[in-house]
């Protein structure tokens, strides 16, 4: 056994094996973006006759007949703002409960328990049969298109971003919050001075899965959004479908011109996302 077996623990066949797997994972995974791509291509009796074969032309005029139709601009600007309010209240509010939770202490201990508890339960709770009460408390409440989706989004979010940030959170030396204190350092300098800097990775892994989200979203933006100035890019492949027919081919190179940055965005942040759940972000 050579020593890159020995560290690892597994025999060369056990490796090959491994190694196999993982190929297959990962080609099942870009199978359906490469096959989309494919699809671009063709025009719409070639998809609906034929959908698994390649395309027999590189035509553009799916991307062309997409770019003529859809305000891409508009779209992106709509669902950036969306995003940036999104992200900012629910770090603003899900860090400091997490802080909380995390590094306060509580005369009951029950009672820490209770709320961290209370506030994972929402992980069990699948956030679209929550459509229609959603809707009805937006009506009472007159919060509208854009608006209307944020606060949504918001309150999704706090159970997943709990879990990761108590957990991150409980990692970090109590030492160095109380020698931050002995400093002179009050509590709104602590959380921002010394805690947000360490907790870096996990803060990005939460922005980085709260975005790609919230840019993929549908089911909420179809409800909420009536005025097609307000669209996102998750409800721009909506203009391709008709009363009696659909455009399927501008609808795949409308959605393939959509998820390029969202791919880009991802790739960049990468090593955050890993960094962020291993350094004891899923420990509770």
């Amino acid at each position: 056994m050579n020593k890159s077996n020995r560290r690892t623990g597994f025999s060369t066949g056990a490796q090959v094996g491994i190694y196999v797997l993982l190929t297959l994972v990962v080609l099942l995974a870009i199978l359906p973006f490469l096959w989309m791509i494919m699809l671009s291509f063709k025009g719409n009796s070639q998809i609906l006759s034929n959908p698994l074969s390649f395309p027999t032309t590189i035509n553009l005029e799916n991307y062309r007949r997409a770019i003529q139709l859809l305000n891409l601009g508009n779209l992106y600007k709509n669902t950036i703002f969306i995003v940036v309010v999104s992200i900012a209240i629910e770090l603003c509010f899900t860090f400091a409960s997490s802080f909380a939770l995390a590094k306060m202490t509580f005369r009951c201990k029950k009672t820490r328990s209770a709320l961290y508890e209370f506030l994972l339960l929402g992980l069990a709770i699948s956030p679209f049969i929550l459509l229609f009460p959603v809707y009805r408390i937006n009506t009472i409440v007159h919060l509208k298109e854009q608006m209307g989706l944020v606060m949504p989004y918001v309150a999704s979010s706090v159970s997943f971003n709990t879990l990761l940030f108590v957990g991150y959170l409980k990692e970090l030396p109590s030492e160095i919050d109380e020698a931050a204190i002995i400093d002179g350092c009050n509590l709104g300098q602590l959380i921002i001075r010394v805690i947000v800097p360490m907790a870096k990775p996990v803060i990005a892994t939460v922005v980085v899965f709260n975005v790609l989200y919230i840019w993929n979203e549908f089911p909420f933006a179809s409800v909420i959004l009536h005025h097609t100035s307000n669209y996102t890019l998750a409800l721009g492949a909506s203009f391709f479908k008709g009363k009696y027919n659909i455009d399927y081919s501008g609808m795949i190179a409308s959605s393939t011109l959509m998820i390029i940055p969202e791919l880009i965005f991802y790739g960049i942040f990468q090593k955050n996302i890993v960094s962020g759940m291993t350094a004891g972000a899923v420990k509770g």
